[in-house]
């Protein structure tokens, strides 16, 4: 009978040589198991190496004078004010009661089930 054989019947098997056997094939195991992950990230490496494409779009630099500042924050300033006046009038609520520390614009490039959904919850909670 040999050690597969005792092993399957458990008979004649001491128990180091089971002990043993079965350690050998954990190990086995983890290596097999490890060794195939480390493929797997290294062809993920190499897709992301091949297919990813850098957006390199260069903005125009701008110099802009001193008057064109100034105007440019006059004009933020009636922004933020016509924003908290919209924002008010939405919450039906006075001025006194908002303070918006700062703004910015967000791109909107959502799907437009993306929209529907959002204005349909926004809608919903008022």
């Amino acid at each position: 009978m040999n050690i597969s054989q005792s092993l399957a019947t458990g008979q004649g098997v001491t128990l180091s040589e089971a002990l043993s056997m079965g350690g050998l094939t954990t190990v086995l195991g983890l290596t097999i198991v490890f060794s195939v992950l480390i493929v797997l990230m290294i062809i993920l490496m190499l897709f992301k190496v091949i297919f990813y494409k850098k957006n390199e779009k260069k903005k125009p630099i701008i110099e802009e004078t001193a008057p064109a500042q100034a105007e440019a924050a006059e004009n933020d300033e009636e922004l933020v004010a016509v924003l908290t006046a919209a924002v008010a009038a939405y919450l039906n609520t006075s001025t006194y009661n908002l303070k918006i520390k700062s703004y910015r614009r967000i791109n909107d490039d959502r799907p437009i089930w993306n929209k529907a959904g959002i204005q349909d919850t926004i809608n919903g909670r008022f």
